[in-house]
């Protein structure tokens, strides 16, 4: 289980929020993209990105040029919101007010990283790249040095992480 903290307490809805690493897991290990959230020179920023767990550890796919991998070179990382959403279904009712979805999120926050050593940022796109086909990298030349020079990757630790779904009618 992870340990609840103050921001992975929703506000409504709690009996809907599960804190239980194997559910946290499938989630992240089952959807492609997630959406990472930042600040930068005071100003919110959200960006979709591609994600892979590794144990306990989400890495993040990006531009060595984009803002959140710019603001996470320095020694203090990046304070990050990581948001990951599967849509099971779409819920009808009789009241517009009461149609719904049935969702599985995954809310993570922490501080992110720049994988700077090589063997972690190649281990980290190798699984990436395992998630979308396994096998293909045995099928696919890897990186060359310029192209993993070009590719940019984030590391944060899974520590304050929350699970929250719908199911049903």
């Amino acid at each position: 289980m992870y340990e609840r903290t103050p921001r992975t307490t929703p506000n409504r809805d709690r009996g809907r929020t599960s804190y239980a690493r194997a559910a946290a897991h499938a989630i992240l290990d089952e959807a492609y993209h997630c959406h990472l959230g930042f600040t930068v020179d005071g100003e919110p920023r959200v960006l979709p990105t591609l994600h892979v767990r590794v144990g306990e550890t989400l890495y993040l796919h990006g531009s060595p040029g984009s803002r959140p991998l710019l603001a996470a070179r320095g020694d203090a990382g990046l304070p990050v919101c990581v948001a990951v959403t599967l849509l099971d279904g779409l819920v009808y009712a009789r009241a517009q007010r009461h149609h719904s979805v049935n969702y599985r999120s995954v809310i993570a926050h922490g501080i992110a990283h720049l994988v700077t050593a090589e063997p972690e940022k190649r281990a980290a796109l190798t699984a990436l790249i395992e998630k979308f086909g396994a096998g293909r990298t045995a099928d696919s030349r890897p990186p060359s040095g310029k192209e993993l020079a070009g590719t940019a990757v984030l590391a944060l630790p899974l520590r304050e992480v929350s699970v929250k779904a719908r199911t049903g009618g």
